[in-house]
């Protein structure tokens, strides 16, 4: 028995040691953590459980000498903050990362035991695609990986950390995640690089502009969240599995909070500019208004004309969608409706309830917008609030004209509690526009047009864009004083707590994609 267990320490301090000593050190080199290192950092200390330690490869006609242990990824489970999580780590110190039959059983194992418990799944990546020696084994081992990520969808929280190289049918796996980390100047995501891009289009591009965390982050939206360095990134990921509940039938983690839920914000009585056209910061009114201050926002650097993210309210998580003001007067255009409807989406798979602030001239104008189907991205955040059945409390600042507002969670559109500050203005356009259709005859024939337009703009205000005539049918639930904003929200929330909605049977609908 002694000599087996020899045999087993043996074997298992052979597992430790990564792959070999050179490669180890150009890891180091780059400023980049080995996997054990980057597992050790995220997880609560002592927490984890490794699994398949000792598996090796087993491609013995594909070339491959060597057949070290863990065969370049590690996966197993630990905790966060005391939470049950699963992950695995791809290890770029032993075959580059690249995946292979083996590697990709490990991933499959623990992938499968997450959604059986009902826990969330996060992906340490840092690896060079498919294992090449392999062949189409490793094409269809990560056939196996995409399926078991759309089967977890909307189940259990996905979350990608991309700390390295993720390439070609690599990609995929990330993508269908709910959210996905990158590092700045050193995470890159491509499905051909930019030889092959070069050699095919003619486009010279290098790797940061072609794949990088600036990229992905500001032009295609295919980064949530992007960290200056790999402790930071990994911090990041703690921080958001604290606003996350372990799986779909369950609530969001409560937490215990010194920030007094009857507490006033006069400061949001003067956040409003006296011109209707001038800017002004959403993410301070929602910052104002939820616990500490503290919001950890969605796709902080695309599509800023809408804002998104998680915040608390008396302890309890609630995702925020506002409209930013300050990027555009805040319009619903392509990407900011795409953005908005996948994060609305995303809290409802996971029952948390959604805060909307609204201050939204309408979607915007243009050939461009138009081509490239602002009618049916727009469509997406009007489907997933129609379908959202969390607790819904609309808040409406300022402006709330057109087919925008009634896709900004209006109660029409479903909303539980709708909101609104005195100087809201709901409209089916500005003052301005519809004066110029509705008098533009007696614009033409009026004696001093501009002083005439500007009685009819004051007149059209004063009668129809406020928020009294929406009060009146029941359109909006109650006008409110600024500083009454957390209050009332965090009391509606509460009244909302046990909401409960009996859904049509069907398959699934059929979103405008």
């Amino acid at each position: 028995m002694n000599d087996r267990l020899s045999d087993l320490e043996r074997r298992k301090h052979e597992a430790l040691r990564a792959g070999p000593q050179r490669a180890v050190d150009r890891q180091h080199e780059k400023g980049k953590m080995l996997a054990r290192e980057r597992i050790d950092y995220l997880l609560d200390d002592g927490s984890f459980h490794e699994l398949d330690m000792l598996a090796r490869h087993r491609a013995l006609d594909s070339g491959i000498e060597e057949r070290p242990y863990t065969d370049g990824v590690i996966t197993g489970w630990g905790a966060i903050d005391g939470r049950k999580v699963f992950l695995f780590a791809q290890d770029f110190t032993v075959f580059g990362g690249a995946l292979g039959e083996v590697f990709a059983e490990k991933i499959h194992k623990v992938m499968d035991l997450a959604l059986s418990v009902g826990a969330p799944m996060i992906g340490l990546n840092d690896g060079a695609g498919a294992r090449i020696q392999e062949g189409v084994v490793s094409l269809d081992s990560y056939g196996g990986i995409f399926h078991r990520n759309v089967k977890s969808s909307g189940v259990i929280p996905q979350i990608s950390v991309v700390l390295g190289p993720c390439a070609g049918g690599a990609v995929y796996s990330p993508a269908m995640t709910d959210f996905v980390f990158m590092v700045a100047e050193k995470s890159h995501m491509f499905i051909t690089g930019p030889d092959v891009v070069k050699t095919v289009t003619g486009e010279e591009v290098t790797l940061e502009d072609l794949g990088g965390a600036r990229s992905h982050s500001t032009k295609s939206g295919v980064a949530t969240f992007v960290g200056q360095t790999e402790e930071e990134v990994l911090d990041e990921v703690r921080f958001l599995v604290g606003y996350l509940p372990a799986n779909n039938l369950e609530e969001p983690p409560q937490v215990d909070i010194t920030d007094d839920p009857g507490r006033l914000t006069p400061e949001l009585r003067d956040i409003m500019p006296d011109s209707p056209n001038m800017p002004y910061d959403m993410r301070k009114v929602v910052q104002a208004v939820v616990d500490h201050r503290e919001f950890m926002e969605y796709h902080a650097h695309w599509a800023q004309s809408i804002v998104c993210g998680f915040a608390r309210l008396n302890g309890c998580t609630v995702g925020v969608v506002g409209n930013q003001p300050m990027v555009l007067a805040g319009v619903l255009d392509i990407e900011s409706s795409s953005k908005a409807a996948r994060f609305v989406r995303t809290c409802d798979a996971f029952n948390i309830p959604l805060l909307t602030f609204v201050d939204v001239p309408g979607f915007l104008p243009g050939v461009d917008q138009e081509h490239g189907g602002i009618i049916r991205h727009g469509a997406k955040l009007l489907y997933a609030y129609c379908e959202a059945t969390v607790p819904r409390i609309q808040v409406i600042t300022r402006k709330a004209y057109g087919g925008a507002y009634v896709v900004m969670d209006s109660k029409s559109v479903g909303s539980d509690l709708s909101f609104a500050w005195p100087g809201a203005e709901l409209a089916v356009m500005g003052p301005q526009g519809a004066v110029e259709i509705i008098y533009r005859r007696e614009l033409q024939s009026a004696a001093d047009p501009a002083a005439r337009r500007a009685e009819l703009v004051d007149d059209y205000t004063e009668r129809y864009a406020n928020p009294y005539i929406a009060a009146e049918r029941g359109y909006i639930d109650d006008v409110i004083d600024p500083s009454d904003t957390r209050r009332l929200v965090i009391s509606g929330f509460e009244m909302l707590r046990s909401k409960r909605e009996e859904l049509v049977a069907r398959k699934h609908g059929v979103i405008p994609l």
